[in-house]
């Protein structure tokens, strides 16, 4: 059992003249993680094991990579986890969104399109410090996504620049989604579980708790835990089920929509062993290495291992928990990554006083970013509920 003290923990390192791998590791430095049995807990909830944790995150070096958002970020070698660069501000909002964020992950079972916050540290080198806080990839570490949106339900400043897309990945907005007539195409019941679970993350939802259980028990439980079952409260008819965002006045959050277009990732498959073929490079046996379908041999994708292989476009939704497959009638096959990003952002004076700002600039009815949390909450749901085809 987490104790209020835990909220406030932290375990420190030192390290003094070592000579491990000097040519990449300086030979002093000190080391800080922060929550440590609050960040092990809620692993243990996201059905993440520590060792293959441990494995994702240090057995080879992090590349920098950026999966959404304006932070900077770096992708664990197994693709698996991401590590996104933050302030030591980011840090305070972090210790006090902490015992909120973790007490709703226990009352919705981990069952959440929230960010999986799964660790957070301190490294200081040469009196510099470097904040990292460690999440699950919303993405796949198989399957390669080939169109990007962060979409926010705002259409002011909301179009990527030239230059943003001259990228190869490049991460596209609200009106960029709009302009090219994209869609999301699933089924109406995965559109359903999506949008409860978007719903009672966002904003306050009435409703039973035997229709929150239900709604739970839609979605695969993991290892370890629990259904709510159809408990409910006496002498209420009915009750707020949990909610996050709007409870905690924050905002500016965004949906982050990865595309997995499975026809193109089989032509690239092809043309790639082609390639190998030609230039002598190809495995023996024909076994691939880690890449659009290969695993990695340990960490977090592990569990795949012991299963047979999948096929093209097929995920393990234990281990891409935010995947939804694209609906048998759809114009095209593809897999769909959608999860919540930037929840760290509280409407506070200085947003207030942005709000007024825009207010000024673009006119009282302009669809700007900075706004209530309530007003946010419901414009970025009504724009999420269309998305879908």
């Amino acid at each position: 059992m987490l104790l209020p003290d835990d909220f406030k923990a932290s375990s420190k390192v030192k390290v003094n003249n070592h000579l491990f791998n000097r040519e990449n590791l300086p030979s002093h430095f000190k080391f800080k993680e922060y929550c440590p049995q609050v960040f092990r807990n809620l692993r243990e909830r996201f059905n993440i094991d520590d060792q293959d944790y441990q494995v994702s995150l240090t057995r080879s070096p992090p590349t920098y990579e950026t999966e959404g958002g304006g932070g900077r970020f770096l992708m664990s070698y197994d693709k698996t986890l991401v590590i996104k660069l933050i302030s030591s501000e980011d840090v305070a909002d972090m210790h006090s969104l902490l015992s909120h964020y973790h007490q709703y992950i226990v009352k919705c079972h981990g069952s959440t399109l929230l960010p999986q916050f799964l660790g957070m540290y301190r490294v200081s080198v040469d009196n510099e410090e470097s904040y990292m806080l460690v999440m699950r990839s919303m993405f796949s570490h198989r399957l390669t996504v080939h169109r990007k949106y962060d979409l926010k339900g705002s259409l002011v400043s909301r179009e990527a620049s030239d230059k943003e897309k001259g990228k190869d990945l490049p991460t596209l907005k609200d009106i960029d989604f709009l302009n090219m007539n994209q869609k999301v195409y699933v089924s109406e019941e995965a559109k359903k579980d999506f949008m409860e679970k978007l719903k009672r993350d966002v904003e306050k939802v009435r409703g039973g708790v035997g229709e929150l259980s239900a709604c739970l028990n839609r979605v695969p439980l993991l290892k370890g835990q629990q259904c709510l079952g159809d408990s409910t409260v006496d002498g209420a008819e009915e009750e707020l089920v949990p909610k996050f965002l709007v409870q905690l006045k924050i905002m500016d959050y965004s949906l982050l929509l990865g595309i997995h277009d499975v026809a193109r990732a089989e032509q690239e498959e092809d043309e790639e062993v082609k390639e190998e073929d030609e230039d002598g490079e190809g495995e023996p046996g024909g076994v691939s290495s880690v890449g659009s379908y290969g695993t990695s041999p340990e960490g977090i994708g592990s569990y795949l291992n012991s299963h047979k292989p999948l096929g093209p476009g097929d995920f393990d939704p234990y281990v891409d928990v935010y995947a939804i497959k694209s609906a048998e009638n759809s114009p095209q096959k593809e897999v769909y990554f959608m999860g919540l990003i930037d929840i760290l952002t509280q409407y506070d004076a200085k947003k207030k006083a942005a709000h007024a700002a825009k207010t000024v600039k673009h006119g009282a009815g302009a669809e700007i970013s900075t706004v209530h949390p309530d007003q946010y909450a419901k414009r970025f749901l009504d724009f999420v509920t269309n998305v879908f085809a």
